[in-house]
């Protein structure tokens, strides 16, 4: 274990997440520069659609920051970027974990689709298709971990969503 911050290194290097880390960067790298396709921008629709277009933004972006802020701060003492669960940890199940398993994962994907839908971007909608299977396999991945270390953690699954509230 490092004693510095807590975290078990005695897995060999892979064997955490490491991977699925790097390829979550890629994803998010990929669709901040993937270009808007088709581009919309001069074209009537776009324009008058621009009401709904900022209403779903900001009805996607709000539970993103709230999701992604607080579910930050529930696990602060805890919070790495692998699904490998670190040596100390304990079962997070209040906050915003009482309303989806994995509220960072969640942020991600409403801010996505919010983007998504505020361009119209084709691209960015199969991208975030793309986020959306590669964050539920993470948390596939995670859950297993968490369900090895925390037996409890099977009946918490059963009583709260993975990513949207009384959803999904």
């Amino acid at each position: 274990m490092d004693q510095e911050s807590g975290h078990n290194n005695t897995l060999p290097w892979g064997k955490r997440g490491e991977y699925l880390v790097i390829f979550q960067f890629i994803l998010f790298f990929g669709f901040i520069f993937l270009p808007v396709y088709p581009d919309f921008f001069d074209t009537g629709l776009f324009k008058n659609l621009t009401a709904i277009r900022w209403t779903i933004l900001i009805a996607t972006w709000i539970p993103a920051f709230f999701l992604g802020s607080l579910g930050a701060y529930n696990i602060k003492k805890y919070l790495t970027p692998l699904p490998y669960p670190v040596e100390d940890n304990q079962l997070v199940t209040t906050g915003m974990y009482a309303l989806v398993r994995h509220p960072l994962y969640s942020s991600i994907l409403f801010a996505a689709f919010g983007w998504t839908f505020f361009t119209m971007s084709f691209s960015h909608f199969c991208l975030t298709l793309v986020g959306f299977i590669f964050f539920n396999y993470k948390a596939s991945r995670e859950e297993r971990w968490l369900i090895q270390r925390h037996p409890e953690y099977t009946d918490y699954a059963q009583r709260v969503k993975r990513f949207i509230p009384w959803v999904y």
